[in-house]
């Protein structure tokens, strides 16, 4: 399809007269094709390029879309005393846009990046802190504020009169769910899951976050209780989560959980963190090299929108944690990246492969002969010339002495 006549969608907002609009488009180039192509042929292979098995089940999603923006009461069940929470502030205002009356809380630790171990309460926030505080350049005293207060009303969760959480698919959000769930030693009362991995009419799906706030109304009769299996599942995934071998990790990712269904996707992508037997490195990391061997020298913003846009599998990172997960490739002693204009926001640096990032790249050398950064996958610690976790081609752990 050309590109004028795409139906590019990122918020998940439809508009049925632009659709009719584009299916007429559309058909005008179907006919140069076969002069006995018809509207509904047209109005089809739209409706197929924005997610709906037909025209007619399009136009039934933009229908209860307007429902949803039409009625802002749409259901009294949110009441003031209701919880929404998040990974992230991402739909706080959306929320509000949309009616709902409930308070909003986040936590925001990036659990799928740095150390994450089964620990006592204070170890673990302290251990925490000090990542997130190192990661993002941040003021000690300031992170460990956030991080306490962000677990104390988790902590909170178990005695709650209704909660909601707000999840997607990646490993972020997936992570934060088995964490807040694990954190239980019974299910509470009203505690309520909305979790999703795509949306109607969006053509590639990142978060939440991106989002109109008519379509988070459209969500909301879609929660559902969380049980006592849902629970039980998120203690064992921590707990492999946490592990210093991902065996049981691997073992949970290759399983179906009815109860939470997006969760072995999410460990399986999070495994692919792990460095890659043949050229010892992560998933993100080969996905970004690979792009600046393409286009370098390029900006990091450059890579980072590429990646979400295109080639990671499951976008789970923000940006300041993609630029710290690549710190390493440029600050260690052998370097597979070199950066340029520093002077710049790091955003706008134009970063470039080194003879080794392309070694490595190329499967010439292995990155974790090089690496002179102590790295964390959960529980699983790889440190510079020490024996380590790999996985190889079908996601499956190996140990390298």
């Amino acid at each position: 399809m050309s590109q004028h006549l795409s139906a590019s969608n990122t918020n998940g907002r439809l508009n049925l007269e632009q659709q009719r609009k584009r299916a007429k488009e559309l058909l005008a180039h179907l006919k140069n094709q076969d002069p006995n192509a018809t509207l509904s042929q047209a109005q089809w292979q739209l409706a197929k390029q924005l997610g709906f098995s037909s025209w007619p089940k399009l136009k039934a999603h933009v229908d209860a879309l307007d429902f949803a923006a039409r009625h802002p009461d749409f259901d009294a069940s949110d009441e003031a005393r209701t919880t929404h929470w998040r990974c992230g502030n991402d739909i706080a205002h959306s929320l509000q846009l949309a009616g709902f009356k409930g308070r909003f809380q986040m936590l925001s630790d990036p659990l799928c990046m740095g150390p994450v171990r089964e620990l006592p309460s204070e170890d673990f926030r302290a251990l925490r802190s000090a990542f997130i505080s190192r990661a993002f350049n941040l003021a000690p005293a300031d992170v460990a504020r956030r991080v306490n207060d962000e677990y104390n009303q988790l902590d909170a969760l178990a005695g709650a009169g209704h909660s909601v959480l707000w999840c997607e698919a990646d490993a972020y959000d997936q992570l934060f769910l088995i964490r807040a769930l694990a954190s239980l030693e019974r299910v509470p009362e009203k505690l309520e899951l909305i979790e999703v991995d795509r949306i109607p009419g969006v053509e590639r799906f990142i978060g939440i976050g991106q989002l109109a706030p008519d379509v988070l109304a459209w969500l909301w009769p879609q929660r559902r209780l969380v049980d006592d299996r849902a629970v039980q599942v998120a203690k064992q995934a921590w707990s492999a989560y946490c592990d210093s071998s991902p065996v049981k990790l691997a073992q949970l990712s290759r399983t179906a959980h009815p109860s939470l269904p997006l969760l072995a996707p999410a460990l399986r992508r999070q495994l692919q963190e792990l460095p890659g037997i043949q050229d010892g490195l992560s998933l993100t990391e080969r996905l970004s090299l690979t792009y600046i061997a393409e286009s370098g020298p390029v900006a990091f913003a450059r890579v980072f929108a590429e990646l979400m846009a295109k080639r990671e599998p499951l976008p789970f990172l923000g940006d300041l944690m993609f630029h710290a997960l690549l710190r390493p490739l440029i600050d260690g002693a052998q370097p597979l990246l070199v950066e340029t204009e520093v002077e710049r926001d790091w955003p706008r640096r134009n970063v470039a492969l080194t003879p080794l990032g392309h070694a490595v790249l190329n499967g010439d050398a292995n990155w974790m002969d090089h690496a002179s950064h102590e790295r964390w996958v959960g529980g699983v610690c790889l440190r510079p010339a020490q024996p380590h976790w790999r996985i190889d081609e079908d996601t499956l752990p190996v140990w390298v002495g």
